[in-house]
Formats: structure tokens, sequence, C-alpha cells
């Protein structure tokens, strides 16, 4: 077989495909052993009647026909592989000589990846909005801390925000009751909005014994009750409030594994500086696929943003579905008609396209490669991920061809890092930005940062009415 490939316009190429009759008739065997499977001729089982004897009966032009049909698919493949075209649509094949005899030729017009030519990807400016870590966030990361060694004490004082009081609520409509809106003695953090947020209002200021009656409408969250006016009654009989242990070395020691109150504050201000970094991290990562998709000097080719918009349309779905919703629950609960949430995922696949060229075109113009060993290392993990040996998910790997487009991912892999380490990093006075972790003890390392990812706020402890 041979093959030229032409460029054309509107970022295409053509490529000319001959294939010698010789090499043909081996379709053409294939199309009559695929004409013996489906039809009946006496004396003969299915599949074993003979070429000559089909060709007699049937003539030779209709297998000829199934093996142009059957078989120009296989070739085009192995040309597009051969001349190492990197095709993003279906071809539009020609057939232009052999439809009766002779060599086969035909022309496959299809649209390629563009391949663009970056100018200052190596020295990419990068603003992050970025801010040491203050005492208030020390301060409140310790208060966390002692949150979740508090207790609760009963009150006479009204009752504010992050009191916690035992109710009876009664919702009703008429004289039905509403499911779900109905308890007896419910633990209520008020200030938490968890029922409707005219019980905070109401609520607010009272103290145990009040009887409090109000009408509301029931917000979106009620989904097909939503702004249906529901009639709550509520007797307040408890008032509580969270009372922290006072913050000592004594309490540090029996607390922790640190011993004074000062090594405490040295410790949280230490894991706050570790998450914030790591935090800007992650978001340098986007802004630098931002910067460098900027650069790219030609549109995000249609077919590619059609494909990345129906991926990500498709993994959405998959998504709520684990969550047992459908898109009009989705569009629902975030407001959103159907049109805006596509035009939303469009225009991130746009993005993420021309982020994609951009970091093919790193790869190339540095001439980044994946090695035998990351290649090895991708694979294994591939391996862990799956369940499986690391040499069955290689050879499931080149069964299906796609070792190469493995080494394609580590390679642009290693351009968004080679894109990172040269990118100036500022904050939003453009000042420079230094990301790097500090190196944390050995006992630190082993346990992880997990206590510096907890939340400042205090752990709701109530239960709630159910929704």
């Amino acid at each position: 077989m041979e093959t030229t490939v032409e460029a054309l316009e509107g970022n295409k190429v053509r490529l000319h495909v001959a294939v010698p009759a010789v090499e043909f008739e081996r379709a053409i065997d294939a199309a009559f052993r695929k004409l013996a499977g489906e039809v009946r001729i006496p004396g003969f089982r299915p599949g074993k009647a003979p070429r000559r004897l089909l060709e007699a009966r049937f003539g030779a032009q209709g297998a000829r026909e199934q093996a142009l049909q059957d078989s120009l698919a296989d070739y085009y493949g192995t040309a597009v592989i051969e001349n190492d075209v990197d095709a993003i649509a279906p071809p539009e094949i020609d057939i232009t000589a052999g439809r009766e005899e002779g060599d086969v030729e035909f022309d496959a017009v299809v649209e390629v990846r563009p391949v663009v030519n970056l100018v200052g990807y190596d020295s990419l400016r990068v603003e992050l909005p970025w801010k040491p870590v203050d005492e208030e966030a020390v301060d409140a990361q310790i208060d966390s801390m002692r949150e979740r060694f508090s207790e609760l004490v009963d009150s006479e004082d009204p009752l504010t925000d992050g009191d916690f009081a035992t109710i009876d609520i009664r919702g009703s409509i008429g004289d039905e009751e509403v499911e779900g809106l109905v308890a007896t003695d419910f633990l209520y953090r008020v200030g938490s909005g968890i029922v409707v947020p005219g019980l905070d209002d109401q609520i607010r200021g009272t103290r145990p014994g009040a009887i409090l009656q109000f009408a509301e409408e029931l917000p979106e969250r009620f989904a097909d009750r939503a702004g249906i006016e529901v009639t709550f009654k509520v007797l307040v009989k408890e008032a509580k409030q969270r009372k922290l242990p006072e913050l000592t070395d004594e309490w540090v020691a029996e607390a922790s594994e640190l011993a004074t109150v000062e090594e405490l504050r040295t410790d949280a201000r230490r894991r706050l500086d570790i998450v914030s970094r790591v935090q800007a991290q992650m978001a340098l990562r986007e802004r630098v696929l931002e910067a460098a998709a900027e650069l790219v000097p030609v549109e995000a080719p249609e077919v590619l943003v059609r494909q990345e918009t129906e991926r990500r349309l498709h993994d959405l779905l998959h998504r709520l579905d684990d969550q047992k919703m459908n898109i009009g629950d989705y569009l629902a609960a975030t407001g959103r008609e159907e049109q805006d949430l596509v035009d939303e995922v469009q225009g991130g696949a746009a993005h993420a396209v021309l982020a994609d060229l951009a970091l093919r075109a790193v790869v190339a113009q540095e001439a980044i490669e994946a090695t035998g060993e990351e290649l090895d290392a991708e694979v294994f993990r591939l391996a862990e991920r799956m369940q499986e040996k690391p040499e069955r998910v290689r050879r499931d790997l080149e069964k299906r061809g796609v070792v190469e487009a493995v080494r394609s991912d580590i390679a642009r892999g290693k351009a968004l890092e080679f894109l990172i380490s040269h990118a100036e990093v500022v904050d939003e006075s453009g000042e420079p930005i230094d990301l790097t972790l500090p190196e944390l003890p050995d006992a630190d390392a082993a346990r992880g940062s997990d206590e510096s990812a907890e939340q400042s706020s205090p752990d709701d402890t109530e239960e709630r009415p159910e929704a």
C-alpha cells in the first residue's frame, strides 16, 4: 500500500491511498467468506462453499463492493498511523480507481488537530489572590479545635446565633401537618436556617417557655412544595450555649501532642500556611493553563469543542445519576436554564481545547518526551486503580493501540510542569509569591495535614426535621 499526504486549507489534509490489486484480493477473499456464511449452497455446510462456486452463482462485482465497504476503513487507519496524521474528525472518502477491477485508489480528506507555535510561554505572568496567614485565621483554627471539646450548658440568656434551643415544632397547612416539618425535642442551632429562614428571625431573643407562631412560604430546596405557605407553631423548651474550654497550657497538653498555647499557635500557623500554599498551587495550575491558552494563535476547532462539550455533559449526567438526580432537578436547584448550562459547558470546553493545543505546542517546542520509566510508572498507577496486574494493563493498552496516547498524556503533564516552573507568580499587588512547601517534621509527614483542612465552624450536633 502506498500513501501520500497533501495539506489543504481549513486545517485539513488529503490522504491518497493506493492498494495493489494483489493486496486487495485478500479483502475480496474475506468478502466471499462473509457471503459464504450468509447463504445456503446445496451440498455445502454454511461458510464452506468455495469462492469459485460463489463467484459463478453471485458474480464477482458484489463481493468487490463488499470488500470496498469493509476494507477502506482499515486501509485509511493504517495510512493515518504510518503518516502520523492527527485526525480529529471522520474522513470524507472518495474512491478514485478500482471500483470494478485492478488497483484500488482513494482519497481521504480529514480535519487534523492544529499545530501551533507559541510565543512567550516560557515567561508567563500569573496573578493569584494570595495573602499570608494572619492571626485572625490562627485564632479561628484554634477556636475550631476548642469547639470540638466544647459542651452544651443550660442558659437563661436570650437566644442568639450559635446558641441551641430544644423545641417542639409543628408545620401545617390548615389542619394538616406537613410531613418532615413536625418534631418533638428537636435540638436546633439558632442561625443555621436548616428549617426555614423565618424560624431564626422568630427564635432570636427568646427564652425557654416562649411560644411562637408564624407563617412562611417554603423555600426552593423543598422542591415540589416550594412556594406553599405553611403555618408554624414552636415551643421553646430549653436554651443551651456552647461552652468552650479555657485556652491554657494545661488544656493544650491534654487535648494535643503539644505542651503550650504558643506551640499550638505556631503549629496552627504552620499548618494553615501549608494548606494555603497547596490551594494556591492548585489554583496556579488553572491560571497557567488559562494564560497558555490565551497564547494560542488559532480558534478552537469546532469539532474538538463539540467533542469536549459532549464529554463534559456526559460526565455531568453520570454524576447526577449517581446522586439519583436528573438534569431537570439540577437546573431547578441551580436556577439555570438548559441553554445557559450548555453555553457554560461549551465555554469551558473551548478553553480546555485551547489549553490542550498549548500544551502540545510546548511538548513539540521543548522536545519533551515520556521516558520508559515514566510510562512504566503510569501503567503501574493505572493497574493499582483498576486492581489489575501491570503486565495485563500494558498488554491491554498495546492491544487497543493507545500506548502512544498514554505517552502523549505524560508529555503534556510534563509540559504543564514546565510552564508552572517558568511562570512568574505574583499576588494582586504585583509582589512575587513563593509557593514552596516547607519541610514537615517526620511525625507530621507521617500523619499528614488532615487537621489543617478542617473547617473553622463548629460541627452541628443537633438533629433536624426531615425536609
